[in-house]
């Protein structure tokens, strides 16, 4: 077994592809990490917002949760109805191309794109910041942390994406188990002390005045910011075709288990951080900890469950980019078919995954942890950005898709998708209104870059279709044997063996020789008369020509390419075909030892774009 077979798995036949495919216990973990992590830096991005404001501030945190959990419940019965529609996979980008047009379907792939790259990033650094809050001493290896990490993700998901599930399912499921016993503990806790637990903290000192610091502004910008929850619930529409039969049935569960854990999550987060007195903390600061550890702290106490839960909420965290990693994949493959990117991110690898989509996603991730050293906060509040502009997409085409309907009895889910459409308008104009500064303006740059080049890309692959797609009729030069011109070092088996090819294709051969001043001309012309000429008389075929090339300067490429333009020139209507003789080593430092013109030269006669050029390469394969 070679190494890549241990490291990636053996490679999965097409026959092995439904073994591949998810149930609801594999799709919550392969598909809902994103969004159920995202309990962990949504709610705190908000609370980070009012804590200017103190206790009036916290006073509104339970609402804006409220409003966070009402957009995510439109998006829920949206989504749920694209599902059903599109079978196939109903992403933003396949519901707005159908729909609104190819040119919306782009602009959504793009927000996915640019929401899935950031998504990897923090969420990896989040994780890693959690893990190095816990235990300082790893702070300088944080960035080094974050490339295992997502070295890790990558060969997970190499693997395929029915191992991915299964190896996550631990993890997330014990972080879900943990949540839920802390936060209805802390309920309990709430509720049986009237209301008002013991506080972590007193906010009531030095609060004077701050009730003028809390603006409309305020609450908008952490609304915006506590939306970052929501990312990530598009990713099984974009994957209902990995699940098993029934199809539909398995994805809407898996959809339905998602978004009502983290509504749950999110709603009692909200009651209970006014509650215990919790706020953000700044990152900056020694001491910091996240929302959840000083939550999970207030209502079990610093035991052992304290430890476990904040192990698992750290775990999920530094994994939650595993939704990027099957969802990223599958949109560059819907965009390589229609021709918007590069063919070979539509081929699957050798564990039936789209290995290419996966490797770009982890390059361009690494790029960014690196220039950022690890520490990605301030790209969490554009999440959003990209996410509730593919949520638009999606939404205003499914309306487009029921208003197209003859039958009237599915109207009201045009209403769905209508409201979905109106939620998601308004909170992606709030999002920008109030991160546009904070670095939402870098989105709304690249975006309009990444889709100039996507129409490039797709002109490129239309002008090639056009070229040679269409039937051309068989000519006259076409049936004509070729005027055969054979480049040569010497008279010696390499050349003779490229000679005797060229006879098989015409009598009109020409052997081009480049004398630069290093070898005996009138032994060459010897060996040519003896090896080539005698016994290419004995045959029915044309007796090849020697041209010999005279190069003062010892140059090889210029004198043998103006002689093959005087040979075009002189032959209009005639194939050309260049036959060049390569020696192959049988180690790669063995060419080393050589001069190699043959690659060169192969370039070169690329680069005349000469549609009756034809150039073929005869190896001579060295022995070991």
């Amino acid at each position: 077994m070679s190494i890549i077979d241990k490291i990636l798995g053996k490679p999965l036949s097409l026959r092995s592809r439904k073994r591949q495919e998810l149930s609801v216990f594999t799709g919550v973990p392969a598909l809902g990490l994103d969004a159920l992590s995202s309990t962990a830096y949504g709610p705190e991005a908000a609370l980070a917002v009012l804590l200017p404001a103190g206790v009036i501030g916290l006073q509104h945190f339970f609402t804006i949760c409220l409003l966070v959990v009402l957009v995510l419940m439109s998006l829920y019965f949206s989504y749920l109805q694209t599902t059903a529609a599109y079978p196939q996979g109903g992403g933003a980008y396949i519901v707005a191309s159908d729909n609104l047009g190819k040119k919306y379907g782009v602009g959504a792939a793009i927000s996915l794109i640019l929401d899935y790259l950031l998504n990897v990033t923090v969420g990896i650094s989040a994780g890693v910041g959690g893990i190095v809050s816990a235990i300082p001493a790893l702070q300088p290896y944080t960035l080094t942390l974050c490339l295992v990490i997502l070295l890790m993700l990558t060969v997970i998901n190499l693997r395929g994406i029915r191992e991915t599930g299964r190896l996550l399912v631990v993890p997330v499921f014990v972080f879900i188990l943990c949540m839920l016993i802390a936060l209805f503990v802390g309920l309990v806790d709430v509720w049986t002390h009237g209301g008002h637990p013991q506080p972590l903290q007193d906010l009531t000192q030095n609060q004077t005045n701050l009730t003028e610091t809390l603006t409309l502004w305020m609450l908008l910008t952490a609304f915006a910011n506590g939306l970052t929850a929501m990312t990530g619930v598009e990713a099984v529409s974009n994957a209902v075709p990995l699940f098993r039969k029934p199809t539909i049935r398995n994805a809407q569960w898996t959809l339905t288990l998602i978004v009502g854990t983290l509504a749950l999550f999110l709603i009692i987060i909200g009651y209970l951080c006014p509650a215990y007195h919790i706020v953000a903390m700044d990152q900056n600061k020694p001491g910091y900890r996240t929302i959840l550890s000083q939550l999970v702290e207030a209502s079990t106490g610093k035991g052992v469950f304290y430890y476990i839960s904040i192990a698992s909420i750290f775990t999920v965290l530094a994994y939650s980019a595993q939704t990027s990693f099957s969802a990223f994949p599958r949109v560059c493959r819907f965009l390589a078919e229609d021709n918007y990117l590069p063919h070979f991110f539509a081929e699957r690898g050798r564990r039936l995954v789209f290995s290419v989509g996966i490797i770009i996603l982890a390059f361009f991730s690494g790029i960014i942890l690196i220039a950022f050293k690890g520490i990605t906060n301030n790209l969490i509040p554009l999440f959003a950005v990209g996410a509730f502009s593919a949520f638009l997409f999606s939404q205003t085409g499914m309306v487009v898709y029921w208003l197209r309907q003859e039958n009237r009895k599915v109207r009201y889910k045009l209403v769905i998708n209508a409201l979905g459409a109106v939620v998601t308008g308004i909170a992606l104009f709030i999002i920008i209104v109030t991160k546009f500064i904070q670095g939402a303006w870098i989105i709304v740059v690249l975006a309009p870059v990444l889709a100039l080049l996507m129409h490039r890309i797709k002109h490129h692959y239309e002008r090639i279709a056009q070229e040679i797609e269409n039937p051309i009729k068989i000519d006259s030069l076409s049936l004509k044997p070729p005027v055969v011109i054979i480049p040569i070092h010497g008279v010696d088996l390499i050349a003779e063996k490229a000679i005797q090819f060229g006879m098989l294709l015409s009598d009109d051969i020409t052997a081009v020789y480049i004398d630069a001043g290093y070898d005996d001309v009138e032994r060459l012309q010897q060996l040519w008369h003896e090896k080539i000429e005698i016994p290419a008389r004995k045959t029915d075929k044309g007796i090849p020509k020697l041209e010999i090339i005279k190069s003062p300067y010892r140059r090889i490429y210029k004198p043998l390419l103006n002689f093959v333009n005087k040979v075009r020139k002189e032959r209009k209507n005639r194939l050309i075909a260049l036959i060049i003789p390569e020696l192959v080593e049988p180690k790669w430092y063995e060419y080393l030892l050589h001069n190699i013109h043959a690659p060169g030269l192969r370039a070169l006669l690329f680069l005349e774009r000469d549609p009756r050029m034809i150039v073929i390469t005869i190896p001579w394969y060295l022995r070991e």
